[in-house]
């Protein structure tokens, strides 16, 4: 921002200066201002040769001259911070303290920054002048995304917003409208973002202003490209090998055409505001993100044409932060670029030419956090063309100047890399301890990754999860690199006898009962290591689920409660691996875990799985899905079997993984005895290592309320049709619970549903009306009779009570189903479980509009009332309902996640 302030002498001086700066001849501003300057100092004009050293600054700033861009700045704060002070010298320091942080900003300073443009504020609010303190919160904001305070950023400008919309409209009002779609797109609300960002476009067009007419176009495509992300990742799972570099490169191929539709759309508003932008960084800014949709797109030649433009305008521009994202990114989308096409052009020498580039520039500037960030990407490109040594030289020192300056969002990334290397190196154990750091960096990063919407820049799938991953493909490789005698391994490859001879699939092979309990060769730390891996992992993805930390309570360990309070059941955690599923099973009072091996290429299971799971939801398929739950308990059961009849286990709780948690466990066939799992064992489903303080129900009188919506309803701009059966099931459980209270229909409201509790000690909470659960938590919800209340409202809805001995024991949701199209849609279900802080959750996968649902309930309350244990008394109702319908569609939704006692 030129300052506007200008003082009577040097005025023509200053005015030519700014119209050279203008218009882009920057050389020429800097020899008239330093004339300026120069000038009012003979003159004795102190004021005015400050604003011609504030406005020298600005040129010195964008020619990349920063030490005499800061010499500049500090020579005019020291005039007009020892000169006398007026009401024109305030404004005029409040200016010159905003061009210096911009400044710092620039120069990767952002707490100084937002320092610097605190003290503006300060000295705006005391001279009354409102555009400048306006102007001084936007900019504050602007630093605190940089320090990744995105929900302090966003409630600055939540806060500003009334204030504005009262406002004329100016620049001032356009740029902090864009501000604040910005920050409220990162922390996950688009459809608010798109809003706010619209209406800075349109004001910006009405003050026919180009530059803020192209930032508010670049946000618009920034949104559209979110939304493609978004629907690309719906059916996606995340079972590739993702290195840092990969997660870096933000293209997402994907042939979904909802999210080609998006990333169509994000193109067209980058090409428009690379049109129309008249800075030559933000022309480039604007081609780098339509670079990465066209190659999102598949265009390639299209990819390569405007690759080539960008690269000759980044060799005019001096250096600058934004100027070295801008050359990371470039390499990053040719790295892209040139694995999709396998071409020669660019060169692998060219693209790490362009990261040694970015690497000169930050140290040119002293930019520490940018050098640390393109050290670790060129040795990435090392590791991508197989030069190890060079590979790992580069990200060990991009590690140690990362953690130096305490950018841990950036040194998680090269301990993942490190780790990667010295697993290709054969160095295992090196290897564990850098993935093992990698994971330890995310937890602490947690509540600043957990405020970023995944869809815009930082997506758990890609960069999260893999690492996590990763870490317990090692942790559960064999010493040596080889399973040892005893070791069960299932599937293509190998089975073993209990002779110890290995033989291959198609040979005959001793029945698994008689082989001999296994001695395993990954041991026992690994394998309690990467259990835990797996349950921090899930923990992480519901956070990032919710946008902010979860599980509060105090949990009790799983383990304690096999050891201790039911000595009839086994926890089984399958793991989903690239090329093989892993099983740890933890049986009552056995402190060695056991460990099971099923080579299956992950690819192979995910197709079963989502096979299966459409099967489910076809009442005609029963046969296909008996032959795919087949293969599934052939993966899962079969090999642990033996163990299990050892014990006469009654329950098994399985902690799940991935795709698996769309399957309900019940329906697994075993083909040779002709019985699904339902018909062996009770079944729950815990959400990691941990329950909420769980107690059985037995003993203990049962005080239900019942909600629920039997009328069609037009809710949202969606119709829900009419629940015939919710009635009846209403009518059955109050008969079978005489003390059972009901809120139908109109009487269904949040309000309503609050006071009751707040009135009553129920022990469950059975709701019976339209629900989703899906992966957003914005499209997870249920259907009251006013509106659709959001999972994220949960806590308040059920919540009410403090005392953990009055809490709800139970909620059970009859009629919810999963977000079709959407792998990852039982996030939803486990973040309902959390978020209503019930011991257990009971609901279906999938909505069965039939009088059975009915049916099971009232079987299922008959025998909670009669002292059986939650797992017990559902696989009764589903027994029964089995006998009477065959079809898995009508008995195989019901899933207890929690507390099964």
């Amino acid at each position: 921002m030129f300052s506007q302030v200008e003082p009577p002498n040097g005025e023509v001086l200053i005015e030519q200066g700014r119209k050279m700066y203008e218009a882009g001849e920057l050389s020429t501003a800097v020899m008239i201002l330093q004339q300026a300057a120069s000038s009012l100092r003979t003159q004795k004009d102190k004021l005015g040769e400050a604003i011609a050293l504030s406005n020298l600054s600005l040129a010195f700033k964008q020619l990349g001259q920063w030490e005499k861009a800061d010499r500049a700045i500090a020579q005019s704060l020291l005039i007009l911070t020892t000169s006398q002070n007026t009401l024109n010298s305030a404004s005029v320091l409040a200016q010159t303290l905003e061009i210096q942080g911009n400044l710092q900003l620039e120069l990767g300073k952002a707490e100084l920054a937002l320092d610097t443009w605190k003290q503006a504020e300060n000295i705006y609010a005391k001279t009354g002048d409102e555009v400048g303190k306006t102007r001084s919160l936007i900019n504050q904001s602007i630093a605190q995304q940089a320090l990744g305070q995105y929900i302090q950023s966003r409630m600055i400008l939540e806060e500003m917003y009334p204030r504005l919309e009262k406002q004329p409209d100016s620049l001032v009002k356009a740029t902090a409208l864009r501000s604040l779609g910005d920050v409220v797109q990162l922390v996950g609300n688009l459809e608010l973002s798109l809003k706010v960002l619209l209406r800075s476009r349109d004001i910006a067009e009405k003050l026919q202003s180009p530059p803020e007419i192209s930032a508010a176009l670049l946000s618009l495509g920034n949104i559209y490209a979110a939304n493609g992300n978004r629907e690309s990742r719906l059916d996606a799972i995340s079972i590739e090998e993702y290195t840092p570099l990969q997660y870096l490169t933000k293209s997402i191929f994907t042939q979904n055409i909802k999210a080609i539709k998006f990333y169509q759309q994000a193109a067209q508003f980058y090409s428009q505001a690379a049109t129309i932008s008249t800075s030559p960084l933000g022309q480039i800014q604007a081609q780098l993100n339509h670079l990465s949709m066209l190659l999102s797109l598949q265009k390639w030649s299209q990819a390569q044409q405007l690759s080539s433009e960008i690269q000759l305008k980044l060799r005019k521009i001096p250096p600058s932060k934004t100027a070295i994202y801008a050359q990371i990114n470039l390499a990053e989308s040719l790295v892209y670029l040139k694995q999709a096409t396998n071409a020669d052009i660019p060169s692998w020498k060219e693209i790490a030419e362009s990261l040694a580039t970015a690497i000169q520039q930050a140290r040119s500037i002293e930019d520490k956090r940018s050098e640390a960030y393109a050290i670790g990407a060129l040795g990435g490109l090392y590791l991508k063309t197989e030069d190890i040594t060079n590979a790992q030289k580069l990200t060990e020192q991009a590690l140690i100047q990362a953690q130096a300056i305490k950018a841990k969002d950036i040194a998680y990334l090269w301990q993942w890399q490190l780790g990667q290397i010295l697993k290709i190196k054969g160095d295992i154990s090196g290897a564990i301890a850098f993935y093992t750091q990698a994971v330890d960096t995310l937890k602490f990063l947690r509540n600043d990754l957990i405020a970023l919407n995944p869809d815009v820049q930082f997506s758990f799938r890609d960069n999260v999860e893999p690492v996590y991953r990763q870490l317990v493909d090692l942790l559960l490789q064999p010493k040596n690199g080889e399973w040892g005698i005893g070791n069960r391994e299932w599937g293509k490859t190998i089975k073993q006898t209990h002779e110890g001879e290995v033989k291959t699939k198609g040979e005959s092979t001793t029945p698994y009962s008689l082989l001999p309990t296994p001695q395993f060769s990954v041991s026992q730390d690994n394998l309690k290591q990467a259990r835990n891996v797996i349950e921090a992992l899930q923990l992480s993805e519901l956070e990032n689920f919710f946008r902010e930390a979860c599980l509060q309570e105090k949990p009790k360990q799983i383990d304690d409660v096999v050891d201790k309070i039911d000595l009839t059941a086994a926890v089984i955690y399958p793991i989903i691996l690239k090329d093989r599923i892993e099983i740890i099973l933890k049986l009552p009072n056995q402190t060695q875990l056991s460990h099971y091996r099923t080579d299956e290429q992950a690819k192979e299971v995910e197709s079963t799985l989502d096979k299966l799971g459409q099967y489910l939801k076809e009442p005609d398929r029963i046969n296909d899905v008996k032959k795919l739950s087949q293969k599934l308990y052939e993966w899962l059961i079969q090999p642990l079997e033996a163990d299990l009849a050892k014990i006469d286990m009654k329950t098994l709780v399985f902690v799940l993984d991935g795709s698996l948690r769309n399957i309900p466990m019940a329906v697994l066939y075993d083909n040779k005895q002709k019985q699904y799992l339902i018909e062996k064992y009770a079944i729950a489903l815990a959400p990691g290592l941990q329950l909420i303080d769980p107690k059985p129900l037995q003993g203990r009188e049962l005080n239900v309320l019942i909600a629920g919506v039997s009328e069609q309803r037009e809710i949202e701009g969606r119709s829900f049709p009419p629940l015939n059966n919710v009635i009846v099931e209403s009518e059955k459980i109050h008969s079978t619970i005489p003390k059972s209270q009901e809120l139908l229909n109109r009487t269904f409201t949040e309000k309503n549903v609050q006071n009751r509790i707040k009135e009553a000690p129920f022990s469950v909470v059975h709701i019976a009306t339209h629900g989703e659960f899906s992966s957003n938590a914005e499209k997870t919800f249920i259907l009251t009779w006013e509106q659709l209340l959001k999972v994220k409202d949960f806590d308040n809805l059920l919540r009410l009570r403090n005392t953990s001995d009055r809490a709800i024991e139970l909620l059970v949701l009859s009629a919810c189903q999963t977000a079709s199209g959407d792998k990852r849609a039982t996030l939803g279900l486990a973040g309902i479980a959390v978020r209503a802080g019930a011991r257990s959750t009971l609901a279906t996968l999938w909505s069965v509009e039939d009088e059975s649902t009915a049916e099971l309930m009232n079987q299922f309350y008959q025998e909670l009332a009669q002292g059986e244990a939650k797992a017990k008394a559902l696989r009764h109702a589903q027994l029964a309902l089995l006998a009477k319908y065959q079809t898995p569609y009508f008995w195989a939704p019901y899933v207890l996640v929690g507390n099964w006692l």
